[in-house]
């Protein structure tokens, strides 16, 4: 990574740890596998694998990369990770995506993040043909989705997405996001 001086805040989005007893990355060992290639002030939050960083200037890809790799050869398994700046996630915050969508018990509120944008020909709004899953919007690498688990109480919502959109995405729960802003 790079040695600039300048430091800029980051999030780290790693996809699939920590499910069902397989990819165990304790977040501890997470942490310091972090310090050792140069982040700093790093905080985990979840076990889901949401990393929030300092480090100095650098791409988000190269960012991507290094924290994957070091992941790897740490723990022996190769974990997908997304960056983004936390101005980036501060923005999306301050958007408010979801002020007009009524939650109840029953509404997931998700956001997806993708390596690189991926324009479908789906048109935006989407909607599941039983309306159980929508997709607000697709851009900036990220989806913008809403589970109704009242209408289908399994939906396949994630596996359309990867369907749709690839397997270099992650997803997180709104709650998520609200946890990390408070972290930042």
């Amino acid at each position: 990574m790079s040695t600039d001086q300048k430091t800029s805040k980051y999030i780290a989005f790693l996809r699939g740890i920590n499910v069902g007893g397989h990819k165990k990355v304790p977040m501890a060992d997470l942490k310091k596998t972090l310090d050792a290639i140069g982040c700093e002030n790093v905080i985990t939050l979840l076990n889901s694998g949401n990393v929030i960083f300092d480090t100095g200037t650098d791409t988000e890809q190269n960012l991507e990369k290094c924290i994957s790799d070091q992941i790897e050869q740490t723990f022996g398994f190769p974990v997908p990770v997304l960056v983004r700046t936390a101005e980036a996630i501060r923005q999306l915050y301050q958007a408010d995506p979801f002020k007009d969508i009524e939650v109840h018990k029953d509404i997931r509120l998700y956001i997806s993040f993708l390596r690189e944008d991926k324009q479908l020909d789906l048109p935006m709004p989407w909607s599941s043909d039983d309306g159980s899953f929508r997709i607000l919007s697709d851009n900036d690498r990220s989806i913008l989705s809403i589970l109704d688990l009242s209408i289908s109480g399994t939906p396949q919502a994630m596996d359309f997405l990867e369907k749709q959109y690839g397997k270099d995405i992650t997803t997180r729960n709104w709650k998520t996001i609200n946890r990390i802003i408070g972290k930042l």
